[in-house]
C-alpha cells in the first residue's frame, strides 16, 4: 500500500488563546479527515510541551492538496502569527514500515 507520511513537531507560544487554538485544531482535523487520500491522524504531547502530530495520506499529491486547501492555508497563517513558537514538518513518501502484532492467545 502506498503511503505518504507527514510528521508535524511543534511548540505553542506560551500566551496563545487556548480555546481558539482548540477550536481551529478540531475544525482542521475534521476537514483533513474529509479530504481525498486521508488515511489517519494522531497527535501526542510530550512532558516538555512539544506536540508531535502524525498524518498518513495515500499519496504526496493528496497531502499537497491538503496543505494548499484554502481553509487549511488560512489556519496555517494564523498558526504562524498567533499559535506556534516553532515547528518542523517532516515528510516522506513510501516510508519503510515494520509491523508486529501479537497473535491472540
Amino acid at each position: 500500500m502506498a503511503m505518504f507520511l507527514a510528521v508535524f513537531r511543534n511548540r505553542k507560544h506560551p500566551n496563545i488563546d487556548a480555546k481558539a487554538y482548540a477550536a481551529d485544531a478540531d475544525r482542521m482535523e475534521a476537514l483533513a479527515r474529509s479530504q481525498p487520500g486521508f488515511l489517519s491522524f494522531k497527535s501526542y504531547t510530550a512532558e516538555d510541551g512539544e506536540v508531535v502530530a502524525i498524518s498518513e495520506w495515500s499519496s504526496e499529491a493528496a497531502v499537497h492538496a491538503w496543505g494548499s486547501h484554502p481553509d487549511h492555508a488560512k489556519i496555517q497563517r494564523r498558526g504562524r502569527a498567533d499559535y506556534y513558537q516553532d515547528y518542523t514538518l517532516f515528510s516522506c513518501d513510501s516510508p519503510r514500515v515494520h509491523r508486529f502484532e501479537r497473535p491472540d492467545t
